[in-house]
């Protein structure tokens, strides 16, 4: 029995392509499709109101505080914490739109607003989807997004992954970890809460259930703006409110669908896409997304069986340029030897 080069690779591009015709047929299609993670039955999150934000940054430094982060100087004085952005040192940052005169606090023309930002813990996070090691984890109890610097690898998938760019990787340390906001669960191990909200003296960041959040939403929505009404500080419970005529919001609650819906959700006086938030997220969250196609790829064996193919259909076609090898008996010379 003798083959030439051509006539070997001939044969097993048309076998490849063959198998993978038939993986795709046999492949499942639907049933591999998976819809949107919905947020746990007991989820806990923050409701950030832009129009009690007086950028005092309280929250800031509670952060830094409670989860023993250093002090980010990002204008050279060396005196005061400066972040300017989300950073491998900062978990949460107050910034501020400006417009005009900045006469009109969350006015869109000649005003200013605050916006807060910080990890915003989805119901189907993506960063959880992307990481190959499970270090990023959403905890089925209450839908805390957790991060296990043990288990990481520095791949930094995560933060190619996160649609709202809140993972941050330390770049300035020998032994670097991804940073992000976690809700300060371990003080929710010692029975408090988010030092953030815990912080704020307004109640612009309040902590609660996603229920009772969901249900404080509504409420503020349905306010007539001017009218005196009652806002909480710490938690929708507390029982420590204050009085502030109602604001007019804008009619968007960013969070509620955004990527799949986060369970930290935000009111505002002003438009977010001039917030330094992203706009245009779809319903469907990602990670849904890339898990049905990669199912679907990798289903079957499909994805690896026409890599396959179409690798030996490349080298097949560029031997076309070369004359055959001579001819060889795979049974009389198995070392390859010419006749």
């Amino acid at each position: 029995m003798t083959i030439t080069r051509r006539n070997f690779l001939a044969t097993a591009a048309a076998g490849g392509t063959a198998a993978a015709a038939a993986c795709a047929t046999l492949a499942p299609s639907g049933a591999q499709a998976r819809e949107s993670h919905q947020v746990p039955e007991n989820a806990v999150g923050l409701l950030y109101d832009a129009t009690l934000c007086i950028g005092c940054k309280a929250c800031m430094s509670a952060c830094k505080e409670a989860n023993s982060l250093p002090l980010e100087d990002n204008i050279g004085e060396k005196l005061w914490d400066t972040p300017l952005e989300l950073s491998g040192k900062t978990y949460n940052v107050i910034k501020i739109y400006q417009s005009g005169t900045m006469e009109n606090k969350d006015k869109a023309e000649n005003g200013f607003a605050h916006i807060k930002r910080s990890c915003l813990h989805c119901a189907d996070p993506s960063c959880v989807s992307a990481c190959p090691v499970s270090a990023m984890q959403k905890r089925p109890t209450d839908g805390v997004v957790t991060y296990n610097k043990d288990a990481c690898i520095g791949c930094r998938y995560c933060v190619a992954a996160c649609p709202f760019g809140v993972p941050q990787f330390q770049y300035d340390t020998p032994t670097p970890q991804i940073a992000k906001c976690q809700l300060c669960k371990h003080r929710m191990e010692q029975g408090k809460y988010a030092a953030c909200a815990e912080s704020c003296p307004t109640g612009a960041t309040i902590f609660g259930s996603y229920k009772a959040l969901s249900e404080e939403i509504e409420r503020r929505r349905a306010m007539k703006p001017g009218e005196p009404n009652l806002f909480p500080r710490r938690t929708p419970d507390s029982g420590d409110t204050h009085e502030k005529a109602a604001p007019e919001y804008v009619d968007y609650v960013y969070g509620q669908k955004d990527a799949g819906g986060t369970q930290v959700r935000y009111l505002s006086g002003v438009a977010f896409d001039k917030l330094a938030l992203p706009m245009g997220l779809p319903e469907r969250s990602y990670a849904a997304d890339s898990e049905t196609l990669q199912h679907t790829l990798y289903g079957g064996m499909i994805l690896p069986v026409v890599a396959l193919a179409g690798l030996v259909t490349a080298a097949w076609k560029g031997s076309k340029d070369h004359h055959d090898d001579d001819d060889f008996d795979m049974f009389d010379h198995p070392e390859g030897g010419h006749k």
